[in-house]
């Protein structure tokens, strides 16, 4: 957890979205366009975007290179957090973690809630850190990036959001 600090710019962070879908693609990925606008309009830069099927090794494939890659700070994922057959993000990218952001999926599902009631128990939402890089991982249902940009990505990549945020971090590097 870093302080924010009002005598700092603002940070801009290098981020990478990756939506996770069988039956999306560039022409329809309408998750994966939202996010990628919304890091760009609060000031970040969308530097990787793909779209991927959900086979598990194909997941941690991309999402292993972006780790790596020094210059992507922030990985945002939407898709196979459901409750389906399918889902396969967690199992995907839960074993690359250094650590686990347990309050993401609580406070996700809380927000949810609030908009579409007893459903939200079926979104496997999570976040972490891998290699110095912050995880998100969010349904694939544009209504769900809404919210989880809205009610908690958007403000914890603001470094100047108040008492504390994830983006400073990467201003004191």
């Amino acid at each position: 957890m870093s302080k924010a600090s009002a005598d700092k710019p603002k940070a801009v962070l290098n981020c990478a979205v990756l939506t996770i879908s069988d039956s999306r693609s560039a022409a329809d990925d309408s998750s994966g366009d939202y996010l990628a606008d919304r890091l760009q309009a609060n000031g970040h830069r969308c530097a990787k975007r793909a779209i991927c099927g959900g086979n598990l090794y194909q997941i941690r494939r991309t999402l292993s290179d972006w780790i790596a890659d020094e210059q992507i700070q922030v990985i945002i994922t939407n898709g196979g957090t459901g409750y389906t057959h399918r889902k396969s993000t967690a199992a995907a990218i839960t074993p690359l973690l250094d650590s686990v952001i347990s309050g993401f999926g609580e406070l996700f599902r809380h927000l949810s809630y609030l908009e579409i009631g007893s459903s939200s128990l079926q979104s496997d939402a999570f976040a972490g850190s891998a290699n110095d890089t912050l995880i998100f991982c969010v349904p694939g249902s544009t209504g769900a990036c809404k919210t989880a940009w809205e009610g908690i990505i958007g403000q914890q990549l603001d470094s100047t959001h108040r008492p504390c945020n994830f983006a400073s971090h990467y201003q004191n590097r």
